[in-house]
């Protein structure tokens, strides 16, 4: 096996989608095999996009064959992309599957691409059914999965909604750690950068805001008595998707606007590491989840973390050790960032994180779709 197509989101795209298709390509070059990555001139219509932009002023990643040809709303534009991936004959076809409005797009091309009789195609899945449900899901997701050879999904939740759709061979792999942001900030440095003072502890929040992700949860806690008592910020960084009204309102009422630093355009590339080098503690109180990528920068740069008891989070961070495991539930959210600061678990926690991130290694990742997509080249032969 030699030629490897990665049919994804990438440059100028932005997005965690974008950066793991980027590294993983990088990964798969450093082990010999010839790597290009389709990925999209069109990803999505406006009305699926709500945030102010889908491309990134961040520089090109160097070294990688980058196509931006894929148009998911034009059956012709899959019909010319399907059959130049039949012609061009790659040993494998690694599609990312995350939205079920991709389904026929991807899977259109790729019925047309394995017409050749040679191609095999191994989806990593970070979803099979959405966050934010929508008419037609289901039908476009068996689409989808009926096009492919074999899966990895990265949380056992998706692996329990891909069996509702077929018995193919699947494996489970964990997220890798994002380490593609550089080096952590040192605190004073990164707090020098974002223009915040040294006197304050700071929680982060990161991330495009999504109702999914439960920042309205975060908000309460912030809210909570203690908390305000407490010399401690909190940090929202990412962009609003939707709903920027119904933020704001709740932040009015709990009367929170002067524990918060609200930086809510769009976080550059080369911006992550000051974030994170400036956060005490990363929260992610989310209300569904499959996996985060969010968990995995915060693993890169070995800060704690309190998740919420829901998916694949617990799966990622153990209770106690990389930081908290709770309910989606205000209350336990502000228990455990009070915890964290009262009895001074930042070093217990970071040492935890640190071992803890062994456990996410692209050369893992790299290892399971070829695996698959070996194992579905002899059963083919």
């Amino acid at each position: 096996m030699k030629k490897i197509v990665l049919l994804s989101p990438a440059h100028p795209l932005r997005g965690g989608i974008a950066a793991f298709t980027e590294r993983f390509a990088m990964e798969l070059q450093k082990g010999g095999y010839e790597v290009i990555i389709y990925s999209f001139s069109l990803q999505y219509p406006g009305f699926l996009f709500p945030g102010t932009t889908q491309f990134s002023s961040d520089p090109a990643p160097p070294g990688l064959n980058i196509r931006t040809c894929v148009n998911s709303i034009n059956p012709f534009n899959w019909l010319k992309i399907g059959l130049e991936l039949r012609r061009l004959r790659p040993d494998l076809i690694v599609p990312r599957y995350w939205l079920p409005f991709m389904g026929p797009c991807l899977g259109s091309i790729l019925r047309l691409a394995r017409g050749n009789g040679h191609t095999k195609v191994v989806s990593i899945a970070d979803n099979v059914l959405p966050h934010e449900k929508r008419p037609g899901d289901r039908i476009f997701t068996r689409w989808f999965v009926n096009a492919c050879d074999a899966f990895v999904v990265m949380s056992q939740s998706v692996m329990d909604d891909l069996r509702q759709f077929t018995q193919k061979p699947a494996a489970c792999i964990p997220h890798p750690i994002y380490d593609n942001y550089g080096e952590k900030s040192p605190r004073e440095a990164a707090l020098a950068q974002l223009g915040l003072p040294s006197a304050m502890r700071y929680l982060l929040f990161f991330g495009f805001i999504r109702d999914y992700k439960g920042l309205d949860l975060l908000l309460q806690a912030m809210a909570d008595e203690r908390i305000r008592r407490m010399n401690l910020k909190l940090i929202v960084a990412g962009e609003y998707y939707g709903n920027r009204e119904k933020y704001e309102a709740q932040i009015s009422s709990l009367g929170i606007g002067n524990q918060l630093v609200m930086r809510t355009d769009y976080i550059p590339n080369d911006a992550v590491r000051h974030y994170f080098g400036a956060a005490d503690l990363v929260v992610q109180p989310y209300r569904t989840a499959t996996q985060s990528g969010i968990s995995q920068i915060a693993y890169h740069f070995e800060n704690p973390m309190v998740v919420t008891d829901v998916g694949g989070l617990p799966e990622i961070v153990p209770h106690g050790k990389a930081g908290y495991v709770v309910p989606v539930d205000p209350t336990a959210i502000a228990d455990a960032i009070v915890d964290f600061f009262e009895n001074d678990r930042a070093a217990a926690f970071s040492e935890g994180v640190a071992e803890g991130k062994k456990r996410f290694s692209w050369a893992a990742m790299v290892e399971g779709v070829l695996k698959l997509a070996v194992r579905q080249l002899a059963v083919g032969s």
